[in-house]
């Protein structure tokens, strides 16, 4: 059940009629050498993370570290209760969420890399949203968490998910092509679909560069969650309507380490370009 790349992936799916979670379970467990009962255990841990990490600071708002962020996932929580959200009640809680998971990591709190601590809160967003949205059980949420697991690990066996290496579109790219194909999968989709979605989703965050103001994984990297999971949904919901994808994901997961590795050190984690060096990007962090 081992698989290099996407296109193995969709192979094995096709071979054995499984979606791309039951493919990576069998993977995980004949690489580790753990029972099926025990890596859902530890699945839902991650889950049961996901889950406080994404409404703590909605509750108890907090400050980060660096004192860039802190809040707003509760302002956007609160804009949708009031009735005065333009974005509806499934992408409104996506982007709370992401961005809550933004907050805890930034006060040094327990997250989940997914694949990374800068872009943690894609995964749990989209698929948290949904979850309320749609009414389902975590039952349903752990088959999509093996399949965002599938892209991760693609990801980073012939790419990258470093900022330092190929820019914020190897860490929240990645995220939200992660998500996007976790929610194709848990809305019904094929494999198929999954692995379009996902490259869809690549090919939008494209070129997107790493300039974290101060250095601190704070600022944009908050907004950027937000939108990686707003990214998600719209390249699921591309796929499941039957729009297809022109560039496999194989070819856009090369592309898009191409990019990050053309991409000047200023765009990669450095501090040194983008948002960082702006006059008010400085002024926040004292520089």
């Amino acid at each position: 059940m081992d698989f290099k790349n996407g296109a193995e992936l969709i192979l094995l799916c096709d071979t054995y009629g499984c979606p791309v979670s039951e493919i990576m379970k069998h993977r995980e467990c004949s690489q580790t050498d753990t029972t099926r009962e025990a890596l859902d255990e530890r699945m839902k841990q991650v889950l049961t993370i996901m889950k406080n990490a994404a409404s703590e600071p909605i509750q108890r708002p907090r400050p980060s570290m660096g004192g860039l962020i802190g809040g707003g996932a509760g302002l956007v929580e609160r804009h949708l209760r009031e009735g005065k959200s333009i974005c509806g009640g499934l992408l409104s809680r996506a982007i709370s969420y992401a961005m809550a998971v933004l907050e805890i990591n930034s006060s040094m709190g327990l997250i989940v890399a997914a694949p990374t601590a800068g872009s943690s809160g894609v995964v749990p967003g989209v698929l948290l949203a949904l979850s309320e949205e749609h009414d389902l059980p975590d039952s349903a949420i752990l088959p999509a968490l093996y399949n965002a697991s599938a892209i991760g690990y693609l990801a980073m066996r012939n790419a990258t998910v470093s900022g330092a290496v190929g820019g914020c579109q190897a860490e929240v790219g990645v995220a939200s092509a992660m998500a996007a194909s976790a929610a194709v999968e848990l809305m019904g989709g094929t494999p198929a679909q999954c692995l379009e979605s996902a490259s869809t989703a690549l090919m939008n965050l494209l070129g997107l560069v790493c300039d974290p103001v101060g250095g601190l994984v704070e600022y944009p990297c908050q907004n950027r969650n937000a939108i990686g999971a707003a990214n998600a949904l719209t390249s699921a919901e591309l796929a499941l309507s039957g729009v297809r994808q022109l560039i496999p994901f194989d070819e856009m997961l090369a592309a898009m380490y191409n990019v990050g590795r053309r991409l000047s050190p200023d765009f990669r984690e450095t501090a040194m370009g983008g948002c960082a060096v702006t006059p008010s990007g400085c002024a926040a962090c004292g520089g």
